[in-house]
């Protein structure tokens, strides 16, 4: 039986590395990366990620269609690690502006079909964005339920859940 990890919480908790910690033990690793390079702050950060993971996972880039990553993960993958799904809310938001709200909830639904039948174990990371105060304006709020509505799901599919607080594990199931 395959098993997914969820890992969240706060901006800078150490949810990611929590879940390289996890992956490490595994041997044929896949870094599935949701983030885009929109700006120099963002290719900082991301150079830093790749940076930490060289020589240990296989990274594959994917902002919009992670259903369909997951099902073209090599064979002899065991783990893949996913960093970060409330990324993906943002890219998903971003990009529907030219398809529509219906792209969104399609990818939604791809990558929960594809978390039915894992192609091996899945380690899912995501912020905890609903601890916060309501956001002023409509586009943050949307955000905020999409991301959250991500979140449960993701958190009701998972066979172990995690939130990290201060860089430490609190094991939620």
């Amino acid at each position: 039986m395959r098993i997914i990890y969820y890992v969240t919480g706060g901006a800078r908790s150490g949810k990611s590395s929590f879940a390289l910690q996890l992956a490490a033990s595994y041997k044929n690793k896949v870094f599935l990366a949701t983030a885009e390079p929109f700006d120099d702050e963002m290719r900082s950060r991301i150079d830093k990620h790749q940076e930490e993971r060289r020589g240990h996972f296989t990274t594959i880039e994917e902002p919009l269609s992670l259903g369909q990553a997951l099902r073209q993960i090599p064979a002899a993958t065991d783990v893949v690690l996913l960093d970060c799904l409330t990324v993906w809310a943002g890219n998903l938001m971003h990009y529907a502006e030219g398809v529509g709200e219906g792209e969104i909830d399609r990818q939604i639904e791809l990558f929960f079909e594809a978390l039915r039948q894992p192609p091996c174990d899945i380690i899912l990371v995501s912020n905890e964005v609903g601890m916060g105060i309501v956001p002023e304006n409509a586009m943050a709020r949307r955000f905020r339920d999409l991301a959250g509505l991500i979140n449960q799901r993701a958190a009701a599919r998972a066979t172990e859940a995690y939130l990290l607080c201060s860089g430490l594990p609190i094991r939620l199931k």
